[in-house]
């Protein structure tokens, strides 16, 4: 077996200049792996992400676990953009680094000088990586836009993701974004690899409505091949009996959509001691059973709700069908399943009073992630960077002073 390596990408030079959630989070993957990533905020309040811990739509903990869990192993600098002084600064870290993030709308990367083809000269080696809400060209390019609005509205997928004759579903904060950063990162180490082969660099890139659609191509792949639409919304209208939750006796829910043939059907029913149910006419045939789906889920409630899910899921087991309880999040904490696979961990990080960090889900058994270390405060590694970019204590003090950093 060969050693596992540690810090794979040591020595990676990334500029995380990027707000909120998908972009940084990409650059946090490469940092778990080694890179030396350096945050870049504004001034102020700097990134949004610090304040997503703190609003209704979120758990109030006390803490910034929002951004301890997608600012973690970075550096910050607080660097006005706007400012002559300030471009100097970005300059100079362009031209050393190897991945420069960005996520700021095309508009202001015009008005800043932060295109590809502004910073390219500066650095041809580089990769440059891009995330928009909409994608590089088209009518849309210049659009602003959150992950709710691009991933989950415009792609689609909030108008699939409901019951049948309800209104579309808000999503979750993050939702989107999460998936978009493993993309982005995804991206990021394609063009690398590209690098390592040609020794060019370039510009790489993805979107948000791009990873929604993305999501939803189960059905907008048959969308797009000329699926009948009206038909697929009309069958789901009322869901097959396989495709609706079963409510126990202790009020928790089982998930039965993965029974997708008679056999397994079967079992099921075995288990649930109801196999007389196919000897009714109403659900003789596979086409009788469709048009009555609603009486044959109806059968079903009726007996999965006098039992509680746990005696069910023993019974499941043993007949090997594949059911599952609807976990609630609260649970996640004690899941031994997340915590043997480090799907969340604990962080071990002085003045960090959080007991488990959600990792990313990227895992290489031959490469170790670093060890965490905590999201930096506003600036606080302002000094030591313009150090190493070769700076006098007495320049740095002027760039304090003028409000730079």
């Amino acid at each position: 077996m060969l050693p596992m390596q540690n810090s794979l990408f040591k020595g990676l030079k990334v500029i995380d200049c990027a707000t909120v959630i998908a972009a940084p989070a990409a650059a946090m993957i490469l940092a778990d792996f080694g890179a030396e990533v350096i945050k870049i905020e504004q001034h102020g309040e700097g990134d949004m992400l610090r304040m997503l811990s703190h609003i209704p739509t979120t758990p109030e903990a006390g803490n910034e676990w929002f951004w301890q869990m997608d600012g973690r192993n970075k550096k910050g600098l607080c660097l006005d953009l706007k400012s002559t002084q300030g471009m100097e600064v970005l300059h100079k870290l362009v031209a050393q680094c190897d991945v420069f993030i960005t996520n700021h709308p095309s508009g202001v990367r015009e008005s800043l000088g932060l295109t590809y083809d502004d910073l390219k000269p500066k650095n041809p080696n580089m990769i440059y990586a891009s995330l928009t809400a909409y994608g590089e060209q088209g009518p849309e390019r210049n659009r602003k836009g959150f992950d709710q609005l691009a991933y989950w509205a415009r792609s689609g997928l909030m108008d699939l993701m409901r019951a049948p004759n309800t209104p579309p579903t808000q999503g979750l904060p993050g939702m989107g974004d999460h998936p978009t950063a493993v993309a982005l990162y995804a991206a990021i180490v394609t063009g690398l690899l590209h690098r390592e082969k040609t020794g060019q660099g370039g510009m790489v890139h993805t979107s948000l409505l791009a990873n929604g659609l993305w999501s939803a191509s189960g059905i907008a792949q048959g969308a797009m091949a000329g699926g009948d639409m009206a038909v697929y919304r009309e069958n789901n209208i009322v869901n097959g009996a396989m495709m609706r939750p079963y409510q126990t006796s202790d009020e928790r829910w089982l998930q039965f959509n993965m029974v997708r043939n008679d056999e397994l059907l079967s079992l099921l029913l075995a288990g649930l001691g109801a196999i007389h149910l196919l000897a009714d006419p109403r659900f003789a045939d596979p086409e009788e059973m469709w048009a009555n789906r609603q009486a044959f889920g109806d059968e079903i409630q009726a007996l999965v709700g006098c039992q509680t899910s746990d005696h069910w899921l023993e019974i499941f087991a043993a007949f090997e069908v594949p059911v599952n309880k609807v976990a609630t999040i609260e649970e996640t904490l004690l899941d031994r399943q997340i915590a043997e696979n480090k799907m969340a961990v604990k962080p071990n990080i002085d003045g960090v009073e959080i007991p488990l960090i959600i990792n990313h889900p990227i895992k290489v058994d031959a490469i170790a992630q670093t060890a965490m270390t905590r999201a930096p405060n506003l600036g606080e590694h302002s000094e030591e960077i313009l150090r190493d970019l070769g700076y006098s204590e007495g320049a740095i003090k002027t760039l304090r002073a003028s409000g730079t950093i």
